[in-house]
C-alpha cells in the first residue's frame, strides 16, 4: 500500500514539473541579438495588485522570462489602509532580491496614472520613484525622464478611458513625444490586442510593447492549464543586461506575443521569423516535378501561413499550419510556373507588421 501511495505521488510530481515546463515561453535568439522574454508592466499590493512581489518573481521564473519590472501605480494606492506603502520603491526592492537567485532582471519602475489625455503610462529604469510624483502630470513625465527613464503608453485602447476603443495621438501626447517624454506604446495589454495600435506607434516612432499588466494570478487569467500564455514583449538585446535592454528599447528593437498573434515593425518581425522558420531539405520526388521543403519551427507560435504563389500543393491548401516546435514538409507543383523565375511566397497570418499588413515570406525554388 505504501508502495502503491510513493508512486501515485510520483506520477502526480511528474505531472506538475512537465506542466511546469510546458508553460515556459520559448524563442530562438535571432541574427545578431539575444532574444530576451520580458514583461514590463506588473502589479502587486503595493499598488492594486492582489499578491505579493514574491510571487510575481515566482510567476515569471515559471514562464522563463528574462526581465520583468514591478510597475505600481503612484497615484492609485486602494489598499493603502492595510498595506501603508510610503516608499513607492518598495515593491521593485522586494522583487530583486527575490530573483537574485535566478538569472532574471528586475527593471526598476513605475506606472503614471492619469486621466485621458494622456492616460496611464509606465516609467521604465528610474532609480526613486518617490520623487517622480507631483501634481503636475507633465512634471511626472519630467521628473521620470530626467531619471533616464523609458516611458511608455499604457493601454491607449482601454475602453474605461477611451470608448472607441481606438488610439488616438492627441495634441498632449504628441507635445510628450517632442519633448522626448513618451518612447514606446501598448499595442497588447492583458487580453487586448490593437492593430490600429500598432498604425499608431508605426506612425509616431514608437516601440511598441506587449505586457500583461497583470494584477490577479498569471496561472487564472491566461489559463495556463489549457495551454494558455501570458502576453510578453520579445526584446533583441546585444547582451543580457539592463543597459542592453535599455538600448533595444530606445532603439524600437521589439515584437510582441499574445495569444498566438506576432506584432512589430518589419525588421523585427523578419529577424523573428527567420529565426524562427528554417527551410530544409530542398528536393524533387524522384523524376517527378514535385518539390518537398521541410519548415521547421523552432519557436512557441504557430504560423499560419497563406500561399500567394501561382503553385498548388500536392498535399495542402493554401493554408499552411506550422505548430510548435514540430516540422511541415510541403510537396510543391512545380509544372505550374517557371521554377527559375518564380518565388513561392507566404503571407504569415498572425505576423501583423502595420494595419492590416502582414510579414512576407518569399523563398526560391529552382
Amino acid at each position: 500500500m505504501r508502495t502503491f501511495i510513493s508512486t501515485i505521488f510520483l506520477l502526480a510530481l511528474n505531472v506538475c514539473v512537465a506542466q511546469d515546463q510546458n508553460r515556459i515561453i520559448e524563442f530562438p535568439d535571432v541574427d545578431g541579438f539575444l532574444t530576451l522574454k520580458a514583461d514590463l508592466h506588473i502589479h502587486t499590493v503595493f499598488s492594486d495588485g492582489l499578491v505579493w512581489p514574491t510571487i510575481r518573481v515566482d510567476e515569471a521564473v515559471k514562464d522563463g522570462l528574462d526581465v520583468i519590472s514591478m510597475t505600481e501605480h503612484i497615484e492609485y494606492q486602494p489598499w493603502s489602509d492595510d498595506i501603508p506603502n510610503p516608499d513607492r520603491n518598495r515593491s521593485y526592492h522586494i522583487a530583486k532580491k527575490a530573483a537574485k537567485p535566478y538569472d532574471m532582471i528586475v527593471i526598476h519602475g513605475t506606472e503614471i496614472t492619469r486621466d485621458l489625455p494622456p492616460g496611464h503610462a509606465n516609467a521604465l529604469f528610474v532609480k526613486d520613484v518617490n520623487e517622480i510624483m507631483s501634481e503636475s502630470v507633465l512634471e511626472s513625465y519630467r521628473k521620470a525622464r530626467n531619471q533616464g527613464a523609458f516611458i511608455f503608453w499604457n493601454h491607449p485602447n482601454w475602453i474605461a478611458q477611451q470608448k472607441s476603443a481606438l488610439p488616438k495621438i492627441t495634441e498632449f501626447h504628441k507635445k510628450l513625444i517632442k519633448e522626448d517624454l513618451l518612447h514606446g506604446m501598448e499595442v497588447v495589454n492583458d487580453l487586448t490586442f490593437s492593430e490600429e495600435g500598432v498604425k499608431v506607434a508605426l506612425e509616431n516612432n514608437l516601440t511598441i510593447m506587449g505586457t500583461s499588466d497583470i494584477h490577479g494570478l498569471v496561472d487564472y487569467q491566461y489559463r495556463l492549464e489549457n495551454g494558455g500564455h501570458r502576453p510578453v514583449s520579445l526584446i533583441f538585446a546585444k547582451e543580457k543586461t539592463e543597459e542592453s535592454i535599455k538600448e533595444a528599447l530606445f532603439a524600437g528593437r521589439t515584437v510582441t506575443w499574445f495569444e498566438n498573434i506576432l506584432s512589430g515593425r518589419e525588421d523585427n518581425m523578419k529577424l523573428l521569423i527567420e529565426a524562427s522558420l528554417e527551410f530544409v531539405n530542398k528536393r524533387y520526388i524522384g523524376y517527378s516535378e514535385v518539390l518537398e521543403y521541410d519548415i521547421v519551427n523552432s519557436s512557441d507560435a504557430t504560423f499560419y501561413l497563406h500561399n500567394t504563389s501561382p503553385y498548388d500543393f500536392y498535399a495542402n491548401t493554401d493554408i499552411i499550419e506550422v505548430i510548435p516546435h514540430s516540422t511541415k514538409r510541403l510537396k510543391i507543383i512545380t509544372s505550374q510556373g517557371d521554377v527559375s523565375k518564380d518565388k513561392l511566397t507566404f503571407k504569415v497570418l498572425n505576423a501583423v507588421i502595420g494595419y492590416k499588413k502582414n510579414f512576407v515570406i518569399k523563398l526560391e525554388l529552382e
